[in-house]
């Protein structure tokens, strides 16, 4: 696919997750005709349907947009700077490594500002992944090795989780809520204070698009490009994470996203690294929102998880690209 079909295909994802979040302005327990929801979103007047789409629904939908775009692109990086077509936050434990302490935070330091969250999501998700990626050679063991690795990982991040939620009392239902991935309740403030971070990983992987496609040679052959691999491993994994820590403290842990929207991406064929990269943040970006439209709709007045959604629409997408054969990294099946 060239630079024209790429376009094109980023644009074709883009505008349908924008008709996802135009529909997610209909829907709720009180819905809106189309009508109403343009004419309040183009001359807000302070009434109850214009509080209804520009305090809850427009912010809500767009967090989770920028939340699925940067989980997709970690999920990318992961998988290139590991060549393994497994990795993904979840699975590499990056997310459990940004909850775990981020629960403890919000348990044991109660007078802790939110505001560094995403710093102690960042340290514990690049601290899991770094265990992670020992136990599994630096990454380059094969990718049960890996699977096993961050699963193992996961559950005794995930017991420790457990056990501090078995201490918060009260507080352990809305934990629960966001364990389970959500986005509920969230409002401009919460964009805003995602946003850097998505961001930084999208842009930033953008940026070095070059060395990232690189990581899917050998380590000899990229050491023979010249790419000093001691360098920038460890910076690549940081960009990797950076998503994930921005995402995790208003969302919390969004299965799926990472380890599919890359390879669905990967299957469209686009030419380049950069192109790779664009459409999974496109594909993260639509397959959240329409997530995100359907936990609110499916069960009103009553809302489900996120997380729960993604898992349900991510896991049989999955499944068909494993049946389909081996997944590989150039999007191809064998």
């Amino acid at each position: 696919m060239g630079p024209r079909q790429s376009t094109l295909a980023i644009g074709l994802i883009v505008a349908a997750s924008t008709l996802a979040v135009m529909f997610g302005l209909l829907v709720g327990a009180k819905p809106l005709s189309i009508e109403t929801a343009v004419r309040v979103l183009l001359a807000p007047d302070g009434k109850i349907e214009s509080i209804l789409v520009w305090t809850l629904r427009l912010p809500r939908s767009l967090t989770a947009a920028a939340g699925g775009a940067g989980l997709a692109v970690s999920g990318y990086v992961l998988q290139t700077l590991t060549r393994n077509p497994l990795a993904d936050p979840g699975i590499t434990g990056v997310t459990s490594g940004a909850v775990a302490p981020i629960v403890c935070c919000f348990v044991f330091v109660p007078w802790l500002s939110p505001v560094y969250y995403p710093f102690i999501g960042l340290a514990g998700g690049l601290a899991a992944a770094s265990v992670t990626f020992w136990v599994s050679r630096g990454g380059q063991g094969r990718p049960l090795q890996l699977a096993l690795g961050g699963v193992s990982i996961s559950l005794f991040l995930g017991a420790i989780t457990t056990y501090v939620l078995l201490l918060t009392g009260p507080q352990s239902a809305s934990l629960l809520f966001w364990l389970a991935g959500g986005f509920q309740g969230r409002t401009w403030s919460h964009l805003f204070y995602m946003l850097p971070w998505t961001i930084a990983g999208v842009v930033g992987a953008l940026v070095f698009r070059r060395v990232i496609g690189m990581f899917m040679l050998s380590d000899h052959a990229a050491a023979g490009m010249g790419l000093q691999l001691s360098l920038w491993k460890p910076l690549i994994l940081i960009l990797a994470v950076i998503p994930v820590a921005g995402v995790a403290p208003i969302a919390g842990p969004v299965a799926f996203v990472g380890l599919a929207a890359p390879h669905i991406a990967r299957l469209i064929k686009p030419r380049g690294t950069g192109w790779e990269i664009g459409l999974s943040a496109a594909l993260g970006a639509l397959i959240v929102t329409v997530a995100d439209v359907v936990a609110r709709s499916v069960a009103i007045p009553r809302e489900l998880p996120v997380g729960i959604i993604t898992a349900l629409l991510g896991g049989p997408v999955f499944i068909y690209l494993v049946q389909r054969g081996q997944l590989t990294l150039a999007g191809e099946t064998r």
